[in-house]
């Protein structure tokens, strides 16, 4: 058991009988009355988004999870393959449990591939990935005011905004927590 406000964004726990995944925690402290806990969290077996509401002191059920590195073949549209890197066993998993890591996954990339009590959950990517810049918008010249930005499109399919002197063929560093931009990698 777990009191709630001692979790944090990316933390795990169970609440009648579902798997829930912390998204956003705000504390809220009235004036004369007591903290309450607000959660974004997100339903790790359907996906759903829900937000809920604790009074500080509540407690919750923490969940440890099997961690064991994969790594990432191909998709076939509907599914993404992975393989195991010690036993070579593949698992498939469906989009919807892969949601908000795969426009940073390229072939063979390996990942932490999570599962509690033999289902697999959920995949962790490193903080950072490096990917290629396969298509960048002009640079203007002369137009340097303000810190300016411009698009890109990397080998994924991702689409960010990155500073005016990266151009097509340049490899990018991505922060996988927020998808931003981190530098341009030599």
């Amino acid at each position: 058991m777990a009191e709630v406000q001692q979790l944090r964004r990316g933390n795990m726990y169970e609440e009648d009988n579902r798997l829930w995944r912390v998204l956003d925690y705000q504390h809220i402290k009235m004036a004369r009355g007591g903290a309450t806990i607000r959660l974004k969290v997100r339903n790790l077996r359907s996906g759903a988004t829900v937000e809920k509401t604790y009074n500080s002191g509540a407690r919750v059920d923490d969940v440890r999870l099997d961690s064991r590195a994969v790594e990432y073949l191909y998709t076939d549209g509907d599914l993404y393959h992975f393989m195991d890197t010690e036993t070579y066993d593949q698992v498939a998993l469906a989009e919807d449990t892969l949601a908000g890591v795969v426009q940073f996954m390229k072939d063979n990339t390996v990942v932490e591939l999570e599962s509690f009590e033999g289902e697999p959950i959920n995949v962790s990517l490193p903080t950072t990935v490096d990917l290629e810049v396969v298509w960048a918008e002009l640079a203007v010249a002369g137009d340097t005011a303000n810190n300016p930005t411009k698009e890109v499109e990397l080998e994924t399919g991702y689409r960010l905004h990155v500073p005016m002197f990266v151009k097509e063929g340049d490899t990018v560093r991505i922060d996988t927590r927020d998808g931003r931009y981190v530098t341009r990698v030599q």
